[in-house]
């Protein structure tokens, strides 16, 4: 990652010498996302980010305060990214923004998570408060931007991952829809270009769906460092199992 910063988590190096693969957790309930914990286990991917936004009972702060410490729990020595994705870039479901704010700000202050993800598209004071409350309690931030539709041009998408280390980003996230394989090509010259040029903090970027899939195996080399990969549900378009992603990064990182 050039001159830009580690961040370490649990022993995890994000923006180290090697992209890390993260898997979502998408259960519906209590249940499903205790077998999902447990089956990340045997999956050893280098983080887990819990997908708050597909729970049937997200916008209750108390049940997933108790979820939360039954992963925590479970997966110990992993650490957890917390998204409750808006509705408006990909969220499962709409959650009333009050509610999704007050809901990311009380998993921050259980300092039971690691890193919590926060959209772009918010409003700057509202993603500035989960800032303070986050620094306050030593927990990560990435900000992130989503296009479920198309790829913006190169220097926009040069423009949102500054603009999100400006704004204060441990992390700077964008993922987008390609709709040839030039898009692709695009995100990738982008993120390389922030990498050279811009990058203080650790970028994660991809291009979604099967077009993009290169991305994800191969981003790392431009400056993506971390990708998802599918545990039992993929949370995104594109995502393939954790097992073939271990595989084909082993390879590009041997022969590199």
């Amino acid at each position: 990652m050039g001159s830009a910063k580690i961040v370490e988590v649990k022993d995890r190096k994000i923006g180290g010498d090697r992209p890390l693969i993260c898997t979502p957790l998408v259960g519906r309930t209590e249940q499903q996302l205790i077998q999902e914990a447990k089956s990340i286990l045997e999956l050893k991917p280098d983080l887990v980010e819990w997908r708050v936004d597909y729970l049937d009972k997200a916008e209750n702060i108390s049940t997933v305060l108790n979820i939360l410490s039954a992963l925590r729990n479970i997966l110990t020595d992993y650490p957890i990214i917390f998204t409750c994705r808006i509705d408006l870039e990909g969220g499962f479901k709409k959650i009333e923004k009050n509610v999704r704010f007050e809901l990311i700000k009380r998993v921050i202050e259980t300092k039971q998570v690691d890193i919590v993800d926060i959209e772009l598209i918010n409003e700057e004071d509202s993603i500035r408060d989960i800032l303070r409350v986050a620094k306050e309690n030593g927990i990560f931030v990435i900000i992130s931007n989503h296009d479920f539709k198309q790829t913006p041009p190169r220097e926009v998408i040069v423009e949102r991952l500054v603009k999100a280390q400006e704004l204060g980003a441990d992390i700077a996230k964008i993922a987008v829809m390609p709709n040839s394989m030039e898009d692709v090509l695009d995100l990738l010259y982008a993120t390389n270009i922030v990498k050279e040029q811009y990058a203080k903090i650790p970028l994660i970027t991809m291009s979604m769906s099967g077009k993009g899939l290169i991305s994800r195996i191969a981003g790392g080399i431009f400056g993506s460092s971390i990708t998802f990969g599918a545990g039992k549900e993929a949370s995104a378009p594109g995502q393939i199992a954790i097992s073939e992603l271990q595989t084909a990064i082993g390879i590009l990182q041997k022969n590199m």
